[in-house]
């Protein structure tokens, strides 16, 4: 059975935040495929995918979406709109990655299992996640062993993501990381993160601190540092 046609809803940008923290909290947009068209909401432009629908957010017309989503058997996460897209912005495709969250952390105890000190070498995971958002902040363990980013992405949603030196991994680090992300964000604020799927590792340690699929994300770049 083929899927109906896409209907596009246009969205502020205030709606955009408030379909992420429903999000959060286990409130889905309706499964009725359409396209949820919205500005740019954050440094990169970005499509992502919920259970039946989509949502997309960058500085281009609704008349392009519908252009280029008139050809048959395509939706906003085909390759041919992925690139059709980047090269609209002038940039490139992101990676493909499931969006994970933790929800709001009211009432729970989060003491990091891991002691963090601020960081800022320029290392590859803080400048890469620069170039996706605002606000950037950036811990390394005591021992040296482990990465925490934490910033302000797509719609002003709080998100992170860690590293683990080889040698340290398998052994919990990625998880103990994951949770103790949690407590850096304000209270009652949810906690974003990306992973590719093919990332078993990292999916894991996120599964096992506590965050949850809620759908699949392609960022474009929109600025160099």
């Amino acid at each position: 059975m083929s899927e109906p046609e896409s209907t596009f809803v246009p969205l502020t940008a205030d709606e955009v935040t408030t379909l992420f923290t429903d999000a959060a909290h286990g409130v889905f947009p309706a499964a009725d495929w359409s396209v949820r068209v919205a500005p740019q909401c954050g440094p990169a432009a970005a499509v992502v995918a919920f259970t039946g629908c989509f949502l997309v957010t960058a500085p281009v017309e609704p008349e392009w979406w519908e252009s280029v989503l008139a050809a048959p058997d395509v939706d906003p996460l085909h390759p041919t709109v992925l690139l059709a897209l980047a090269e609209r912005l002038g940039t490139t495709v992101g990676e493909n990655d499931a969006v994970l969250v933790a929800p709001p952390a009211s009432g729970m105890s989060l003491s990091p299992r891991v002691r963090l000190v601020p960081f800022d070498d320029g290392h590859p995971r803080v400048t890469r996640a620069r170039r996706f958002r605002d606000d950037v902040r950036a811990w390394t363990t005591a021992e040296g062993d482990g990465l925490l980013v934490l910033g302000r992405g797509l719609a002003g949603r709080w998100e992170m993501s860690m590293d683990v030196v080889p040698c340290s991994r398998a052994r919990g680090l990625g998880r103990a990381l994951a949770a103790a992300a949690r407590s850096h964000v304000p209270r009652g604020e949810p906690l974003f993160a990306q992973v590719t799927p093919g990332n078993a590792a990292s999916m894991r340690a996120l599964l096992a601190a506590g965050y949850r699929p809620i759908g699949q994300e392609v960022l474009f770049p929109l600025r160099n540092s």
